[in-house]
């Protein structure tokens, strides 16, 4: 097989979709996640809080497939509340520092009308390099 699936232990199953693909390369593509919990059930409907969350489970997937935070190359943000984004700046770096420290990676951000959870604020996928 070219590529392994990688699903943190513990993590309620992913139907329909990957966590994450690792390539016997080590390329590890993690698939969208967004702000609800091992369980996935969302905690919060807040949007920091979703942030930190999906954050953490990015993190979880890469660390699950054998990485760091610094093996994170790539973030693609998509939020549904530009305005909310950018008023909130300060605590969105905050929850970026305090689960990622201060790895920054390239990154995009998409504003889009909705997400398929409809509880969901926000989804972050990431490409990382384990090695």
């Amino acid at each position: 097989m070219t590529h392994s699936l990688i699903a943190p232990d513990g993590w309620a199953p992913a139907k329909g979709y990957a966590n994450g693909v690792l390539t016997k390369d080590g390329l590890l593509f993690v698939g969208g996640q967004i702000g609800w919990n091992t369980d996935q059930v969302f905690e919060t409907n807040d949007f920091i809080g979703q942030m930190e969350q999906t954050l953490r489970n990015i993190l979880d997937v890469v660390v699950a497939a054998g990485g760091t935070a610094e093996s994170i190359t790539r973030l693609t943000w998509f939020v549904v509340d530009k305005k909310e984004y950018a008023a909130r700046q300060s605590e969105v770096g905050a929850a970026y520092r305090k689960v990622l420290g201060k790895h920054f990676p390239a990154m995009t951000m998409v504003v889009v009308s909705a997400l398929i959870e409809d509880e969901a604020l926000i989804e972050i996928e990431a490409t990382a390099v384990i090695n």
